[in-house]
């Protein structure tokens, strides 16, 4: 009988959580194993899962946060209704429940029920209010076997007492690694240099700061990639009367960015530290698969991906004075330019999606003591084996 597994997200969109599920479900896939996939309808990168049984949910984002948690509450019954209802389907197979991020509670809960092996593949730590990550860190200590998570930043910070965990860090798809590597690095600086943000449309992504810079530095060319509709875009600017300088476009959500880099000369994240930690950057890493400089917080995940002054720039995103003076830097110093776009690329390369796939694949698949007794490998440490150390180095994909 093939292996089964459960997997779920509750917000399908163009984000970067999501992102990485895919290229995991692919992973999966090759494996041979059968996928029910629960989430919300698309639009985004979980619409079209080739040879997964989709469970779509009744669950969406909403502005309003006592809507947003009515939703999510909602959505968590379903959920756990919906799992156990299907015991007997479940009860019959190697099932393993894969949670994609700590929010869906309902479906840890319902795997500990069922007597499933539960893994959380963790991306965030500005979960908000703080009430509510408490919760979901509670129920994730009670009902998972084990966490991936996406840097040791997060590792470190949101380490669940008891429960083994490793690290494993995102990669880029086959199929957008493919597209950057025919892309030919423009040589000059002859066009505009233009300047490349995407994010969510949330004050702490720094949507103003970024439109800020913008009319900071007419000479240069600005685009704004922003995971909502236009409507959302134009409602949200109207509401912080945000004026938009004739050098900044923005854009709605895209499922196809590879334009934007391919035009781009720099990419920015201007992540709050104080509000929304960085887990990783799947934006920076792209970014760099295309030889463009990035500029991102000195903070969290970003610092595992950039390295000050060799591929990129670490730089506070409140501070608009030394982050223009970065930008005329890098447009007027075609040499030091030229350097940082070799290493982004270089860099990017260490992150393999190859390693990803598979170190999620075996995380997911068996318990590292199963492992052990079925192969008798000797790669567990002897504190691995005595139970005093809950990580698994090996699995972490570390770059050099």
């Amino acid at each position: 009988m093939k292996k089964k597994i459960v997997v779920v997200h509750l917000l399908n969109d163009y984000s970067g959580s999501p992102r990485v599920l895919a290229t995991a479900i692919t992973g999966f896939q090759k494996a041979g194993w059968q996928i029910d996939l629960y989430t919300s309808k698309g639009p985004g990168f979980l619409s079209a899962c080739d040879g997964c049984c989709l469970w779509q949910m009744p669950y969406r984002f909403h502005e309003n946060k006592w809507m947003r948690l009515w939703a999510l509450l909602r959505v968590q019954l379903w959920l756990f209704v919906r799992l156990v209802g299907r015991y007997r389907h479940y009860s019959n197979s190697d099932v393993v429940f894969y949670l994609n991020t700590l929010m869906p509670f309902g479906a840890a809960l319902a795997g500990k029920i069922l007597g499933k092996r539960v893994v959380y593949h963790i991306h965030e730590t500005s979960v908000r209010p703080p009430v509510l990550k408490r919760w979901l860190r509670f129920v994730a200590r009670h009902t998972a076997h084990h966490a991936i998570f996406v840097s040791r930043f997060l590792q470190k910070q949101e380490a669940l007492k008891g429960v083994p965990s490793s690290v494993v860090y995102n990669a880029l798809s086959e199929d957008f690694i493919r597209q950057a590597e025919q892309y030919q690095q423009v040589s000059d600086m002859r066009r505009p240099f233009t300047v490349l943000m995407l994010c969510s449309l949330k004050d702490y992504k720094g949507v103003a700061e970024f439109v800020a810079l913008a009319a900071r530095l007419p000479q240069f060319q600005f685009e704004l990639v922003l995971n909502a509709t236009m409507e959302e875009i134009r409602q949200w600017f109207a509401l912080r009367q945000i004026e938009i300088t004739d050098n900044l476009i923005v854009f709605p959500a895209q499922r196809n960015v590879h334009p934007f880099y391919q035009r781009a000369h720099l990419v920015l994240n201007l992540s709050y530290p104080e509000r929304w930690i960085e887990t990783f950057g799947m934006t920076l890493l792209e970014a760099m698969w295309y030889g463009k400089p990035v500029i991102a917080p000195p903070v969290g995940g970003p610092t595992e991906l950039v390295q000050h002054g060799q591929n990129g720039l670490l730089i506070q995103p409140k501070d608009i004075a030394q982050l223009a003076h970065a930008i005329e830097l890098l447009a007027k110093d075609q040499s030091l330019y030229t350097h940082m776009a070799a290493q982004a690329r270089i860099s990017a390369q260490k992150f393999s999606i190859v390693h990803m796939k598979q170190k999620i694949v075996e995380t997911v698949g068996e318990v590292p003591t199963q492992l052990l007794e079925r192969h008798g490998r000797k790669r567990f440490s002897a504190s691995d084996r005595s139970g005093s150390t809950h990580t698994h180095s090996f699995l972490i994909n570390r770059p050099e």
